[in-house]
């Protein structure tokens, strides 16, 4: 979808939501760990363009958590309007266990309904006093690793794959990587269920020596306290593509599925592109990412399609019960 049908998506919504009432409508976004900031910006920007152009006001609710867990909470009837989570099998886990919105959900977005992205890289105490450079420092004698449970969080599931696909690279095989991904849980002081619980324990109870995060999440961590943290960008990542759709069942009950269109098509606009790079996810709109080429630095990344052949396959190999993830972990217990 070029950027003149975007406009044109936002418009008709706009239109359609004019010959409603102005009364103020409920609407919840049920979103990933480390968004909070970045929709209580978005919210408060989305809020004054809706209401000066349709006078309605939006009484915006927001969820996070970890991004499987949220994607359980909307199957088990938590009432989205939309979802914004961290990958594209969970919102597929939706559309699989319930009828509230189509198979078909990344094809009513542009970029395969991802409008910004992320990666992953590594948050160290200042000075990185392990000197942590790259993945294979992490596996050093004495290294201590903060990062998400795989089964919960999304955020941790990039984690994950990031360091598979650093490994696979350099030792040149899935069993080698298979080896280096077991050392890296074995050497895991606490598995958090969301990546903001991550960065909490790493951040304010001071364990761990190194925090494997989403980029945006680092970023905030350094801005909050730059003389504590500091960020390393391995050799390899991953590109992490957070998608979002709407809950179309859910915003039909609710009379918000024009505003939900809305509102999703605004994260693509270029004061959406705007917000989500100021809030440390990369932007879509290269124009906007060209303005923010001081921040993100360019690194190698690697795609879930090119690199494990999709989400279904990921998921079922490696984080479904009894998967490689769940073997790791049984490994590493009996040892």
């Amino acid at each position: 979808m070029h950027i003149s049908k975007i406009k044109l998506a936002l418009v008709s919504a706009l239109l359609a939501a004019s010959s409603y009432t102005f009364a103020a409508k409920d609407f919840l976004n049920v979103s990933y760990d480390p968004t909070r900031e970045l929709y209580d910006d978005v919210n408060k920007q989305f809020s004054q363009y809706w209401q000066s152009r349709t006078g309605q006001q939006i009484n915006f609710k927001q969820s996070h958590g970890g991004s499987g867990k949220q994607a359980r909470g909307v199957i088990d009837g938590l009432s989205a309007d939309v979802v914004t989570l961290a990958l594209a099998a969970d919102i597929d886990a939706i559309a699989d266990k319930t009828d509230l919105l189509p198979k078909d959900w990344q094809k009513k977005f542009p970029n395969n309904s991802t409008p910004y992205t992320s990666t992953i890289v590594f948050l160290v105490r200042k000075g990185n006093p392990k000197q942590l450079k790259d993945w294979n420092d992490l596996v050093k004698p004495g290294v201590e690793i903060i990062t998400p449970n795989p089964k919960t969080s999304g955020g941790a599931r990039w984690n994950y794959l990031a360091a598979w696909a650093w490994a696979k690279h350099q030792y040149g095989s899935d069993a080698k990587a298979q080896q280096f991904v077991t050392q890296i849980y074995k050497q895991t002081k606490v598995l958090d269920s969301g990546a903001r619980g991550a960065t909490t324990t790493f951040t304010e109870r001071g364990i761990g020596d190194v925090l494997l995060a989403w980029e945006n999440e680092a970023y905030l961590a350094v801005r909050e306290q730059p003389n504590k943290f500091e960020i390393i960008t391995p050799s390899l990542s991953i590109l992490a593509e957070p998608p979002v759709a709407i809950v179309e069942k859910n915003a039909q009950k609710h009379g918000n599925q024009n505003l939900a269109r809305g509102y999703l098509n605004f994260l693509y606009s270029p004061r959406g592109q705007d917000i989500a790079a100021r809030h440390y996810y990369r932007p879509r709109n290269e124009n906007i990412l060209k303005q923010y080429q001081h921040v993100f630095k360019p690194l190698k990344l690697v795609t879930i399609d090119q690199e494990f052949g999709g989400w279904v396959k990921v998921q079922k190999q490696h984080f479904d019960n009894n998967g490689i993830f769940d073997q790791i972990i049984k490994t590493n217990n009996q040892k």
